[in-house]
């Protein structure tokens, strides 16, 4: 197992064996504790061998909304603002929910930072201006 393999089995562990993969809980669990990079590992694993199924785009988009994220704590604010617009064109396609997840809110949040982004940039970076974005988590399997 490489290094990368054993961090991101230690981030999921404690999420196997429920009603979502361990991988997408994990993906939450690290966003909402600002582990951006990790969140986007955690979430690429489930992603690679399923990125030309129904679901890639979905994961794809996640995926990019925690790189944004990544760069704003770095303070590269024009690549965030690309990721952030990228993770929503490809996320739109899956509203209102899909996979538990209010797909919806996740886009107001996309917009939210957007909007933080385009009122401060090039300046000041929204990041240390405003509370870390969360996530809800996504509702148990059969609920939507």
């Amino acid at each position: 197992m490489s290094g990368k393999s054993a961090k991101i089995a230690a981030l999921i562990d404690g999420l196997q064996g429920r009603d979502r993969p361990a991988h997408y809980l994990g993906f939450f669990a690290c966003f909402n504790r600002q582990l951006f990079y990790e969140a986007h590992d955690v979430l690429e694993e489930l992603w690679l061998p399923r990125r030309r199924e129904s679901d890639g785009d979905f994961y794809k988009g996640l995926i990019q909304l925690a790189g944004a994220f990544v760069h704003f704590k770095k303070d590269r604010l024009r690549p965030a603002g690309a990721l952030l617009a990228l993770a929503r064109g490809y996320l739109a396609a899956y509203r209102p929910k899909h996979l538990g997840l209010d797909v919806e809110a996740v886009i107001d949040l996309i917009d939210l930072w957007s909007q933080r982004l385009a009122t401060h940039a090039p300046e000041v970076n929204p990041f240390g201006r405003h509370a870390p974005p969360q996530l809800d988590r996504p509702a148990p399997a059969g609920r939507f």
